[in-house]
């Protein structure tokens, strides 16, 4: 893979893909992940996923 391309998918997000983990509550970190929770979609960070898939 070309280093030139490297993240190319998330640079047209908002603040490429950065904020705040509703989960984690972690700061300036990727939301890229589509869970749901209490029955609505929500954007959380790559650690809350796994945990969130190995949970059920």
């Amino acid at each position: 893979m070309a280093k030139a391309h490297r993240g190319a998918g998330i640079r047209d997000q908002k603040s490429r893909g950065r904020g705040d983990c509703p989960v984690c509550k972690r700061t300036a970190i990727k939301v890229m992940y589509e869970q749901s929770l209490d029955g609505a979609k929500t954007m959380v960070c790559k650690q809350c996923n796994a945990a969130l898939k190995h949970a059920k």
